[in-house]
């Protein structure tokens, strides 16, 4: 029991602990690949995933007690933020163990941006890293795709408590579509989905040509629209244009809400028709694509084919916070690179794993703009925002303007910090953009050619932050920074 108003840490330690454990069983399954390729890492596999299961199993057997305990508010939004901070820092043991990522902030980095599936990268040689600690580093980002609480809310009831505040501290987006009205039922519909995309990709893959290795790793990075490759020259490395454009399906199909690929693998597909926002995610690419072609075309001398599909997969790409790379758009003129980083601030769908903002609160952002002109010209008038012809209720709308604001007022003082390490202006700003975002690539000094080596450490702790906040939708984290939430 625990005093009113006190925190249960003991629970937050449990939970904690079996996310350890669980995260040390998934570390073995790079065992096979550095077994098959003879790379040299076992071991250093071995010893982390150990490691891990040894620290995570003591904390959840020494709080045992806790299985019934009570999860309020502040344990739930505390569980999910020191729980992605735990992830990532028992994540980056095998970087370290092996030598792959000898250096503690680096290593963090590399750790941290895998599972919120950002894709920034501190790595200058992929290819040269051992194949069990690469298909380790894919795993991260495909565990943070749909996040590892709803993994434990669905495959783990045996905790025996309060899933819906884990669910609603973790859940992408404005809104948390539930396909069943039990919040563990909705959590294994949600994986089901995930798993039968990721699979379907990798035999996609297989037969376009790639390795089954390959096929393996990308299909985990791009269903959590993740972006790390295993190769230094990122999807580009792959000439076939088949190749492409599964990708880019299976990243538009990840930027979309799950609940609307579940009700279509139910064959009513009339949901995507009602659904105002998936029309206005698929619209905007359209758009984009439509804009930026032309420029391009100019810009370059490959062909309207290439062109095509390469504009189509950066747009993709950058839209559902991927970050994966066929060509580099700072090449495209000044024009591209101010579009591409614009769409660092907007994200795919709310319920999907992409991050950013996210259309539908651009959408409701952009439709009270227009109400409140409205109710300028007509002061007395009831004027709702509606979506999806529903009216939004204005706790919402509150609530969307509060997220904007302290999304851009994030990214300001974090651009400023920054800067005060000496970083150009163009990089400090789209470092800041495409962390807090997690989307991967940047401009200027961390392009898609480019990565965030040369960085310091300083930056690179700053930018782990961010991606963290992200991740977890903002609110979850500064949360914790508020007096009022520390009070009794």
């Amino acid at each position: 029991m625990r005093s009113k108003g006190n925190i249960n840490i003991r629970v937050i330690l449990y939970v904690i602990g079996n996310l350890l454990v669980i995260q040390s069983v998934l570390m073995l399954l790079a065992v096979p690949w550095s077994i098959y390729y003879n790379s040299h890492d076992l071991g250093a596999i071995l010893i982390s995933a150990v490691f891990t299961g040894i620290v995570g199993g003591l904390m959840f057997f020494s709080n045992s007690g806790q299985r019934h305990a009570e999860i309020g508010k502040r344990e739930g939004y505390l569980i999910v933020t020191l729980s992605w901070v735990f992830m990532a820092l028992f994540g980056a043991v095998p970087y370290l163990v092996s030598g792959a990522i000898p250096n503690f902030s680096n290593a963090f980095f590399e750790s941290i941006s895998g599972f919120s599936t950002t894709g920034a990268t501190i790595l200058t040689d992929i290819e040269a890293v051992p194949k069990g600690i690469l298909f380790w580093r894919s795993m991260t980002q495909w565990i943070g795709g749909l996040g590892i609480i709803v993994l434990t809310i669905a495959i783990l009831p045996l905790l025996g408590i309060g899933g819906m505040e884990l669910f609603a501290a973790e859940a992408p987006g404005p809104t948390k579509d539930k396909i069943h009205p039990r919040i563990k039922e909705t959590a294994k519909r949600l994986w089901v989905i995930y798993i039968a995309l990721t699979v379907s990709e990798i035999i996609l893959l297989k037969i376009a040509g790639l390795s089954f290795y390959d096929a393996f790793n990308h299909a985990l990075t791009s269903c959590s629209t993740g972006g790390f490759s295993t190769k230094n020259a990122s999807v580009a490395a792959f000439q076939s244009p088949w190749v492409h454009w599964i990708i880019i399906i299976f990243m538009f199909l990840a930027g979309t809400n799950f609940s609307m690929l579940y009700y279509g693998g139910k064959g009513n597909f009339k949901k995507f028709t009602e659904n105002s926002e998936f029309k206005w995610y698929a619209t905007w690419i359209v758009v984009l694509v439509a804009m930026l072609l032309p420029v391009v075309y100019i810009h370059t001398d490959a062909g309207i084919g290439k062109d095509f599909t390469d504009v189509v997969f950066q747009v993709v790409s950058i839209v559902t916070t991927t970050g994966y790379a066929t060509a580099d758009y700072t090449h495209w003129g000044v024009f591209a690179s101010m579009v591409f980083f614009l769409l660092m601030f907007s994200g795919g769908s709310a319920g999907s794993t992409s991050g950013s903002i996210k259309i539908v609160r651009i959408v409701l952002l952009i439709k009270n703009g227009f109400s409140e002109l409205k109710r300028r010209l007509h002061p007395k008038a009831v004027i709702p925002v509606y979506m999806n012809n529903h009216p939004v209720g204005q706790d919402i709308i509150y609530n969307l303007l509060a997220f904007i604001f302290l999304y851009i007022f994030i990214f300001v003082i974090s651009t400023m910090m920054l800067t005060l390490l000496e970083i150009d202006i163009l990089t400090a700003m789209s470092a800041a953009a495409t962390c807090l975002g997690n989307v991967g690539p940047g401009l200027a000094s961390i392009g898609p050619s480019e990565n965030f080596y040369h960085l310091s450490p300083i930056a690179k702790w700053i930018l782990s932050f961010l991606m963290i906040a992200g991740r977890l939708e903002v609110f979850t984290v500064i949360i914790l920074f508020s007096p009022h939430f520390w009070r009794r």
